[in-house]
């Protein structure tokens, strides 16, 4: 029977001590590779580019879908791994839904991995 991950709030961005700074407990190992596991992806890390690259800070599923060259489908899947990472938002407005990604728990991630990365 296959082992069963713990469920764990990823909404906000991941907090604890630097991966550097010491060994870290099984909790915060775990929320670690879970958002780390959601940008294992090509097109995630390119639709987390694009998404934090707009100008406008939000685009919708079918616009990121025509710059990847997925499917909708594809790319609302992918969409759903970063919210679910806690790495992107979505708004359902009408019938579209906008996305934006989250700069907080971008940096809050490297700041985990590398507290001196970006000083």
């Amino acid at each position: 029977m296959p082992k069963t991950l713990p469920v764990i709030d990823m909404s906000a961005p991941v907090c604890c001590a630097p991966v550097a700074a010491g060994p870290i407990d099984d909790a915060a190992a775990l929320e670690v590779a879970l958002r780390l596991k959601a940008l294992a992806d090509p097109a995630r890390v390119k639709l987390m580019s694009l998404l934090l690259a707009d100008a406008a800070g939000e685009q919708t599923t079918g616009e990121l879908a025509a710059i990847v060259g997925l499917s909708e489908s594809t790319v609302s899947h992918h969409l759903g791994q970063l919210r679910t990472a806690g790495l992107v938002t979505s708004e359902r407005r009408g019938m579209s839904v906008f996305h934006s990604g989250r700069r907080d728990a971008l940096g809050a991630l490297c700041a985990v991995l590398d507290p001196n990365c970006c000083s």
